[in-house]
């Protein structure tokens, strides 16, 4: 990796693994937005916005338009954002167009769709359901995995019915919902692999770095080497409840720690921390998997995992395997969006995959990322550096592991589950995310990976 750091130390800490990518296209955004009755004839044409500050706008007008904002989501294609306003209420509609974001009228408000969500929490906790509102569809969008069957998926099933008509939309997964511990870059504890997130600066000044809160129940101290010395330590953590995030600070004060992320011959660098968008285009780097992209499908997502319950995350159609928990969760212009919590599936077949907010964990735990300091909540000032430049031939890493021996230590230990088998393409892989191949060989870029 480049840019590093402490004499006689390997270079292993700058966010993200190095990994051999495939596909060569680089990316563009490709969320399709309806707009159904989003225009009267009455207003100018919407603006042109970059994501981060499409979703700086949405936040504005979410508290200027009161009960009459029913959520926003970002279109990537018209690279507009759309903004869902209550059927009648046209001087609110007139504020969003002056604004600059294009209306749709909808039926269901934002304080409905709480509620809502509010009542599957009191009567339908199950282990392995998630849902968080979907603004493209003005509904919550509820999953459910492959263990709820039986008088679980009745009382599932049962709830939503109860909400009416048109407030939620039941899904099926095929897979089963677990937090993805066995990461960027692979770091390890006890028998426990997970990945580094970001880099940050702690609030005494001391450099350090965020991953999945759930990672640190498998130990206070981690390596970036399996069986190597600590460089790091667990100052704080949150899982399950109120988020899934833990701040590590390294041992050596003098550890050099550059906001970046490394997807494998270049290098990310990483601006400031952000907002994520529905529909806004993100990529995933994991010690697992690595390079993967998707778009974000929901936010303040409740997941029931096996441990308990998570709130507040960022639901995506990124894929993620085991060992790919804590990673980070970025846009191509450098705005560090969230960490990487658990989900379904795998990058073989997809699923559902769940993300901390960089900027909830950075406001939890006191702690700045980007450059000159910036904290949370941040714009990436229209810088686009990074993407989508030739990076040359992938890189192979360094800490070769054995994968599936790995995960099950992360499974037991930072997950009370049995994660271990053969789930993170086992089989003499390398710890930075070779995986079984889907990334191997053809041109390093910034690159849409499905």
């Amino acid at each position: 990796m480049s840019h590093k750091r402490i004499p006689k130390r390997k270079a292993a800490m700058a966010v993200g693994g190095v990994v051999a990518l495939g596909a060569a296209a680089i990316l563009l955004p490709n969320a399709n937005a309806s707009q159904d009755g989003a225009s009267d004839g009455v207003a100018a044409a919407p603006k042109t916005l970059k994501a981060g500050d499409a979703s700086d706008l949405a936040t504005r007008l979410a508290g200027t338009l009161g009960d009459a904002y029913a959520g926003a989501w970002y279109d990537g294609e018209d690279k507009q954002l759309v903004v869902n306003v209550v059927r009648g209420e046209n001087t609110m509609a007139l504020k969003v167009r002056s604004a600059g974001a294009e209306v749709r009228w909808v039926d269901n408000s934002m304080t409905e769709l709480e509620a809502g969500a509010g009542a599957l929490k009191s009567e339908a906790t199950i282990p392995g359901t998630s849902w968080a509102v979907d603004p493209r569809t003005n509904k919550i969008l509820v999953t459910a995995d492959s263990t709820v069957t039986g008088d679980k998926w009745d009382q599932l099933e049962s709830t939503v019915e109860n909400l009416g008509s048109g407030m939620a939309t039941l899904k099926k997964s095929a897979g089963t919902f677990r937090t993805f511990a066995s990461g960027g870059d692979a770091i390890f504890a006890g028998g426990a692999r997970c990945s580094l997130g970001f880099n940050v600066t702690a609030g005494d000044g001391s450099p350090a770095f965020l991953t999945a809160g759930h990672c640190a129940a498998a130990g206070d101290q981690w390596s970036d080497q399996q069986g190597g010395e600590p460089i790091a330590t667990v100052d704080q953590a949150l899982f399950p409840g109120a988020g899934d995030f833990a701040l590590l600070t390294y041992d050596d004060p003098a550890t050099e720690a550059p906001s970046e992320v490394n997807v494998g011959g270049q290098t990310v660098p990483i601006v400031q921390a952000a907002e994520a968008t529905v529909g806004q285009q993100v990529f995933r780097m994991g010690s697992t998997t690595g390079l993967a992209d998707g778009q974000v499908l929901g936010l303040n997502a409740t997941v029931n995992y096996p441990e308990g319950t998570v709130t507040g995350l960022i639901q995506t159609d990124v894929c993620a395997e085991p060992g790919d928990s804590g990673g980070s969760l970025f846009t191509q212009d450098g705005l560090a969006i969230g960490l990487t919590s658990g989900g379904s599936g795998d990058c073989t077949v997809g699923g559902e995959t769940f993300f901390q907010p960089v900027t909830t964990a950075l406001e939890a735990v006191g702690a700045t990322l980007g450059a000159g300091g910036a904290g949370a909540g941040g714009q990436a000032g229209g810088q686009e550096q990074g993407a989508g430049q030739d990076a040359g031939d992938g890189e192979a890493g360094a800490d070769d592991q054995a994968g599936a021996g790995d995960q099950a230590g992360a499974g037991d230990q930072a997950d009370g589950q049995d994660a271990g088998t053969g789930q993170d393409g086992a089989g003499g892989q390398d710890g930075t995310g070779t995986g079984s191949g889907r990334h191997s060989g053809q041109d390093s870029e910034l690159s849409r990976t499905h």
